[in-house]
């Protein structure tokens, strides 16, 4: 049998892919719903704090002296007076799910 988290991983990931509520999966899957949202938190909390440890992709021209520009897999330019702060670009790859 399956260690515990990697059974509640496996229903977690179940939830998401069947995109249901958890209380239905739970209910038909014969499990506590308490439980599930707890290993839902738990793996929300340990995928943020993975994400902030990802590196995004930044390319900067130097199309004019205090101009750069930030190019999005999407093919969206960001023309910015400044570089941005990793948070503020870590807050763009949480928002942008093309970027993940």
């Amino acid at each position: 049998m399956k260690n515990r988290t990697e059974f509640w991983t496996a229903h977690v990931a179940a939830v998401k892919r069947e995109a249901i509520s958890a209380s239905a999966y739970a209910k038909r899957n014969g499990l506590s719903i308490a439980a599930l949202y707890y290993w839902q938190r738990k793996q929300k909390s340990n995928t943020e704090i993975s994400d902030t440890s990802k590196f995004m992709a930044l390319r900067v021209t130097e199309q004019h002296p205090c101009l750069c520009t930030l190019v999005l897999p999407s093919g969206l330019h960001l023309e910015m007076s400044a570089l941005p702060s990793p948070e503020w670009l870590a807050a763009l790859s949480r928002t942008l799910p093309e970027l993940r």
